[in-house]
This record gives structure tokens, C-alpha cells and sequence, in this order.
């Protein structure tokens, strides 16, 4: 017999979605690679955790993080106590598995009721595993449950301030689905104690590896790549699949005539050569605009847990705007706007937004979410409609653009701002931010920065870093702009 494995909620559903998963994280977690929007899905979740603690305040946190047998022996201590009893992170453990319950339960009659707390904002199908797991440890620890609720975030909720988030969650009772899936964890917990025994299981990359979460291990399992993998082509996982089934890997190996489609082909033929490709036409359609030519870009937030009165959960909000005015004599003057946090920053950043882009000339954005933001701005300030579809009757998509007539070899088959600028600007260098380098970033920055909890000097370091940053965004359009319409060499 091999040794007894314990294992953990969490790491059940790792195995369930694929047993190397789980394997990997036991036995070679340095080889995990985690996105950085991975760390904010996470901030994401301990929010609307708090957020969901917040309605029950009579409620005990079971804390003892890194000391999981203290959690274990304070919870047992709460539960042998009489009365009515709302635990936050109850830990339990039976036949090896550990579970750390959201919100647990028991009113007077000693009812015992689990609630699950997700920051989707409906019923996931995993999530009801994720609640079988939980109800399979507790009944086996000797807790017999009588509901078992998954609280989702409800969109539609208004919040009205003051921190009272009654409302923000929609509750599902999940008991009956929990109870006829007992047998599948018992089989689940079986098979994963095996994996673990085992040696590294042996599992092609298929669907599981992004479905329901993107797995860390995916660069592991792939192992090493052409250098110019076909998956760089335009055309998604399906294309790719399918070249690789007809035996070509790297882009250069795909013989002309073999794609049929234009944007594909075109990639093909600059990975070839080495070249990169600028279609004239570019400047054609570039000189045709007139001056001055401003570069806009917004930084939003969509919290799960609304901030402001009269916001719902996942509503964008513009909070932050910078914009470069090139003038015809090539003169480039800068103008921005960050919100303070004292109030709803979404008038604020319209109404500047109105001064600042003057009353003709074309407004770039990089794809299509500044027109979307404004949009969102027309529907909640009836009273600026006017001025703010003059905004997005100007507005001109830099993104087409640069796809229709621009690839470079490095763009490794994006046309992401971030994937192009290298190739236009390469002294333009996101690597340098440090703070905030991306829009994943920007969010949680900001949140910090308003937060009365945060340190002056911390304040001051947090705003400058969301200016430089949303800066670049808009020089980086300025360069690439000029680069299409032929006054900068490719790299200048």
C-alpha cells in the first residue's frame, strides 16, 4: 500500500479536470505558470467573500491560514457549542479530505445550512462538484447538512451605499444535485488518491487544459514549441488543429498555395522572409483624416463588488483617460484625467472628456471599447448625449487599420497594442512599468489608490503609475500611426 495522500477541495477539482493537474501540483509545482490576471481573479473572489461575510455580522472568521489542524480544532470547538453559530472558513477534514466552508451555518432548531460564495453571476455546473465535495466531507466528519445554497453575484443589484450589499447575491439550494452526486466523489477522491500514488499520469492536451480554467501547467505539457508555431496564425485552436493533423507545426513549413485565407497566408509569407509587411494603402487612408488628430484611451473598472452608490456589479466605469493631440506641424501635447475616489468617477471622466477633445478632428482609439464606454456614458447622462455622440461620430478604429495593412514576423500573430508596438516603437517599453504594466493591473491599482486604508506615499505611487501607464497606451497609438502612414521607419 502507498502512502495515505491527503488532499483538499481544490485539489479534487484539479484532478477533475485533469489528473495530470493535480499530479503536477503535488509533486512539480515550480513548473505552474500563472497569469498575472490570475492574482486579480483571486482579489476578485476575496472580495465578494467579504462582501458576502458582511450580510451575516454576527458571524465568526475560523482564521489559522497556515495552521490548518488549529482551524480544524477551532471550528470542532464552535460547532460543540450550543445555539446558533455562523462560521466563516469552517475547516473540516474526513477520510483525508479538507474542506474550508464560505459560510456554515445553524439556527435554532440546529439546522445545519452551507453556503457557497461565487463571483460568477450564475450557476456554473462545476460549481455544483465544488458543493458535493463540500457537503461529502461535512456529513462524513459527522454534520449533517439540511441545505446547501450557492450564492452567485446578482447583476442587477443596485447598491444603494453605505456598505449594506443586501441583495448583491442570488441564492440557489443545490442540495438535491449535491446529494445525487455522493457516489461520483467517493469515485473522484479513489481515482485522485491513486494519481497520487502513481507516477505522472500520461494525458494528451485536448479541451480540459482551458476548460472551465486555463491550467498553469499548459507550457509544461507542451513542451518545446516550433519556433513559429502555427497556433500564431489567424483562425483560432480549430485552424491550428488542423494543420498540425495535415502534419505541419511551424508556420514556415506550410507550403504556398495551402492557406486560403488572406490574412493567414500573408502571416506565412512574412514568417518566410523575415519581413515585415506594410501595405501602402495605409497612407492613403491615414492622409485622408484631418487635424488635429487626438489619440484617446480609458482605463474602467468593473468590480464585482459595486464601490460607488447606484452602481451594479460588473458595470464598467471609466475612472481614468489620457490623450495625446498630435497638431499638423507634428507638435504633440498631452492632456489626462484620474479621478480621486471621492465620488462616482463616471461624470467626472465624461464631462472632461467633453473639454478635452474639442469640437473637430479624428479621435483614435485601439478596437472598439472607448465607443463602448461613451455609449455606456450616453445611457447614464441623458443630459450630455449631444456632446458625447459628437465624440463617437469621430472616432476612428487604429486596430482594423493596422490589421488590414500591417504584420511584423515578431507579432507572433497578435495585433494587441502590446504585441505591435515592439515592432514600430521598440524604445516605447511596457517591460518598464513595474506597477501597473497592463488593464488587468489597472483595476485593483486604482481600488488601492482610494482606499482610505492606503498610505499617502502608497496614494502618490499608485497614481503615478496609473498616468504613466494609460500615457503610454496613447503615444503608443501616436507612434504606431505615424508608422503607417510612412513618417517613421519600422523599429524608429
Amino acid at each position: 500500500m502507498g502512502r495515505r495522500v491527503h488532499l483538499s477541495k481544490s485539489k479534487l477539482i484539479s484532478g477533475w479536470q485533469c489528473p495530470k493537474r493535480l499530479w503536477l501540483e503535488v509533486n512539480a509545482p515550480e513548473e505552474a505558470h500563472y497569469a498575472p490576471e490570475s492574482e486579480v481573479a483571486f482579489a476578485v473572489g476575496h472580495q465578494v467573500g467579504e462582501a458576502a461575510q458582511s450580510i451575516f455580522p454576527e458571524g465568526i472568521l475560523i482564521e489559522h491560514d497556515q495552521e490548518l489542524s488549529e482551524a480544524i480544532r477551532e471550528t470542532q470547538a464552535f460547532l460543540a457549542k450550543p445555539g446558533c453559530l455562523t462560521l466563516f472558513e469552517a475547516t473540516c477534514q474526513a477520510q483525508g479530505v479538507l474542506i474550508r466552508a464560505d459560510i456554515l451555518t445553524r439556527d435554532k432548531r440546529g439546522n445545519n445550512h452551507l453556503i457557497e460564495v461565487k463571483a460568477a453571476t450564475s450557476v456554473k455546473d462545476y460549481y455544483l462538484l465544488d458543493c458535493a465535495i463540500q457537503l461529502w466531507v461535512l456529513e462524513q466528519a459527522g454534520l449533517p447538512l439540511q441545505k446547501v445554497e450557492l450564492a452567485h453575484v446578482n447583476n442587477q443589484f443596485v447598491y444603494p451605499g453605505n456598505d449594506d450589499y443586501r441583495g448583491l447575491f442570488n441564492l440557489v439550494n443545490v442540495l438535491d444535485e449535491c446529494r445525487q452526486m455522493q457516489g461520483d466523489v467517493d469515485v473522484l477522491v479513489e481515482d485522485m488518491r491513486e494519481v497520487l500514488q502513481g507516477n505522472e499520469p500520461r494525458v494528451a492536451m485536448g479541451p480540459h487544459c482551458t476548460d472551465p480554467f486555463d491550467c498553469p501547467f499548459n507550457e509544461y505539457c507542451a513542451g518545446p514549441q516550433p519556433e513559429m508555431p502555427v497556433y500564431w496564425l489567424p483562425g483560432g485552436g480549430t485552424a491550428a488543429n488542423l494543420l498540425m493533423a495535415a502534419g505541419y507545426f511551424d508556420i514556415r513549413d506550410i507550403p504556398a498555395g495551402f492557406l486560403t485565407n488572406v490574412l493567414a497566408e500573408r502571416c506565412r509569407q512574412v514568417s518566410v522572409s523575415g519581413q515585415y509587411f506594410l501595405d501602402p494603402a495605409a497612407a492613403d487612408e491615414l492622409r485622408a483624416l484631418d487635424w488635429p488628430r487626438y489619440y484617446f484611451d480609458f482605463e474602467t473598472m468593473a468590480p464585482a463588488v459595486p464601490r460607488f452608490a447606484g452602481t451594479r456589479p460588473y458595470s464598467a466605469q471609466a475612472f481614468q483617460w489620457s490623450c495625446h493631440v498630435e497638431h499638423a506641424d507634428g507638435r504633440l501635447e498631452h492632456l489626462e484625467f484620474l479621478a480621486d475616489g471621492k465620488q462616482a468617477p463616471m461624470r467626472p471622466c465624461a464631462e472632461s472628456l467633453i473639454d478635452a477633445l474639442g469640437q473637430e478632428g479624428p479621435i483614435f482609439m485601439y478596437s472598439s471599447y472607448e465607443r463602448t464606454v461613451i455609449r455606456g456614458f450616453i445611457n447614464m447622462f441623458p443630459d450630455l448625449e449631444e456632446a458625447l455622440q459628437k465624440i463617437v461620430d469621430r472616432l476612428v478604429d487604429l486596430h482594423p487599420i493596422t490589421k488590414k495593412y500591417y504584420y511584423h514576423p515578431d507579432m507572433h500573430g497578435s495585433w494587441s497594442i502590446k504585441a505591435v508596438l515592439p515592432t514600430v516603437a521598440p524604445d516605447l517599453d511596457y517591460g518598464e512599468l513595474e506597477i501597473v504594466s497592463s488593464g488587468a493591473m489597472a483595476e485593483p491599482a486604482f481600488l488601492e489608490m482610494i482606499d482610505e486604508d492606503t498610505e499617502p506615499a502608497r496614494k502618490t505611487e499608485l497614481r503615478e503609475a496609473l498616468l504613466k501607464y494609460c500615457e503610454l497606451d496613447t503615444l503608443a497609438m501616436v507612434r504606431l500611426a505615424r508608422f503607417l502612414e510612412g513618417r517613421s521607419e519600422c523599429g524608429q
